[in-house]
């Protein structure tokens, strides 16, 4: 009988360890507008266009690029910390640096630079470096 009970534990503990933490998303801005972009735009800029939250961590952290242009974007930013609670619109600029297009603003804690790798977001700041997965 003990057998079977730590066999029971062990497989229990070994399903919720194996599977992915699911982050849910918060609820959307109520102004939100996802605005396709243009299909004129070149398709390494288009690309930042979408939701993408935190890939890994201990924090949540949501990014919507809902709008975005040759020279600007608008973003959404969500967050859970001390000067950044919820959900703020951010414009951002896009540069070209080094032949990579990026999407930059100031936040309360210093500038962010969000550049795509792959698959990810990756958002740089005098904090480090975030990456972060798109999400449908």
């Amino acid at each position: 009988m003990r057998t079977i009970v730590v066999l029971a534990i062990s497989i229990v503990l070994v399903s919720v360890l194996s599977c992915p933490i699911v982050m849910t998303v918060p609820s959307m801005p109520a102004d939100l507008q996802i605005v396709q972009p243009d299909p004129s735009l070149p398709k390494e800029l288009s690309a930042f266009w979408g939701k993408w939250n935190l890939a890994s961590g201990m924090y949540k952290v949501f990014v919507i690029v809902e709008k975005i242009g040759e020279e600007k974007a608008s973003l959404y930013v969500w967050r859970d910390e001390e000067g950044w609670r919820g959900w703020k619109r951010v414009e951002a600029k896009v540069i070209k640096r080094h032949g990579k297009y990026k999407l930059w603003y100031q936040a309360p804690f210093g500038e962010v630079v969000n550049t795509l790798e792959g698959e990810y977001l990756v958002s740089s700041s005098p904090r480090g470096s975030s990456k972060f997965r798109r999400i449908p």
